[in-house]
């Protein structure tokens, strides 16, 4: 059975975490490089900054932004990255962290959605 969890960076690291990767496009403010045990920042698959921008972490913007990021996530580019992140997810727990104070206002859980979809489908 796959386990992708997403949490953000600024939580503490768990024993359990599994591989740890985040999937931010930028770094995120006050987290050094060298103590965030990571096993991968998966530029890749953040939204572009047009579309970060647009959404804002707005609610009512919700909808729409899961939608304009699940095509970006097609695209070439973002898909090979998100394959990457399957392959990493078939070999044990995956957790994928993110900087955004609200875990349901993120991309985060769309990309562990896409990662989970993907590996039911690859089974």
């Amino acid at each position: 059975m796959t386990d992708v969890r997403v949490r953000r960076i600024y939580d503490p690291i768990e024993p359990d975490d599994g591989q740890r990767v985040l999937v931010d496009g930028l770094w995120p403010r006050g987290v050094a490089k060298s103590t965030a045990e990571l096993d991968d920042w998966c530029k890749a698959v953040a939204p572009s900054k047009e579309l970060r921008t647009w959404f804002g972490h707005d609610p009512s913007r919700l909808d729409e932004f899961r939608r304009r990021y699940r095509a970006e996530l097609a695209e070439p580019g973002r898909s090979a990255a998100l394959d990457e992140l399957t392959e990493r997810a078939r070999r044990g727990r995956l957790t994928l962290l993110t900087a955004t104070k609200d875990l349901e206002l993120s991309h985060a859980p769309l990309v562990a959605e896409a990662v989970m979809r993907d590996v039911a489908e690859r089974s």
